[in-house]
């Protein structure tokens, strides 16, 4: 559950309907190649967190990367466990008001449909907060998160590195303001009712970035606040940890969120800002 929190708060919670049938376009996922001032190289891939069944990414191009990269540095590396009991910690405070009362009622309709469709009443959240609301009723209409590409990259790498610690991405959410909180599960409930759960996947399959980028600052990462802290911030810390395995010559290939790669705050950027060449390969 939680990769899929992480990738709707990414602003790319790419839903989509598990529907082999469906046809989709050639994979060419966003891919880049970065050479470090001293000629040392690395990659940067976007990825999703959940896939709907019989959608295609691998490509030629991220296969040779891979095989030339003696690091995968992802956001956590355990991306497919999970730690009810640390989430249960965070979530549960007593004398939360009822979700409804939490959410203007243009929001109501919603509350109600996303309850119907996880099972759920408002009296499972009497004691949780509005961020762990929103993870629970999120996700409806989500890709597998079994067909995750950080899942699957993981499964095949040797070296690997974590950016973050997933204790350490629950309580930068347990620590959110009350009003973006808010924020976060009108996401959820928005998400929960997209009129087009599958323009996100076409995006992110085609490596369409443009899409990505308007799609995430038109999103949850509209929200000024929220934008520092689930992404500025973030990226701001990695880059440092990647450009040093970019130079000691560990030949990274970094496989985060797509979002974390797009405009002018993404992980490109801000490594060219640096010195880096970045090269868009895919």
């Amino acid at each position: 559950m939680i990769g899929r929190w992480l990738g709707m708060l990414a602003a790319l919670a790419l839903a989509g309907c598990n529907d082999a049938e469906q046809q989709w376009p050639d994979p060419a996922p966003a891919l880049w190649q970065v050479t470090s001032p001293t000629g040392e190289t690395g990659w940067l891939f976007g990825t999703i967190h959940a896939l709907p069944d019989g959608a295609r990414w691998r490509t030629p191009e991220l296969a040779q990367a891979l095989d030339q990269s003696s690091l995968l540095i992802v956001e956590i590396a355990d991306a497919g466990a999970s730690d009810p009991a640390l989430f249960d910690r965070l979530a549960h405070t007593p004398g939360q008001a009822p979700l409804a009362a939490r959410l203007s009622p243009q929001w109501h309709d919603d509350l109600a449909a996303a309850l119907a469709a996880t099972g759920q009443d408002q009296s499972d959240f009497a004691d949780v907060e509005t961020w762990a609301a929103a993870l629970m009723l999120s996700g409806n209409r989500s890709g597998d998160p079994a067909n995750g590409v950080d899942k699957a990259l993981l499964a095949d790498a040797g070296a690997r590195l974590s950016l973050e610690s997933r204790a350490g991405q629950l309580g930068m959410f347990d620590q959110l303001p009350p009003e973006d909180q808010i924020v976060l599960l009108e996401n959820a409930l928005d998400e929960a009712s997209a009129a087009d759960p599958l323009l996100a996947v076409r995006a992110w399959i085609t490596g369409d970035m443009d899409t990505i980028d308007r799609m995430a600052r038109a999103g949850l990462l509209a929200d000024a606040s929220l934008r520092e802290t689930l992404l500025i911030a973030r990226n701001g810390a990695w880059v440092g940890p990647i450009s040093a395995a970019i130079d000691a010559g560990q030949r990274p290939v970094v496989a985060v969120g797509a979002v974390h790669m797009a405009g002018v705050d993404g992980l490109p950027a801000l490594l060219a800002a640096r010195g880096y060449t970045v090269e868009r390969v895919q």
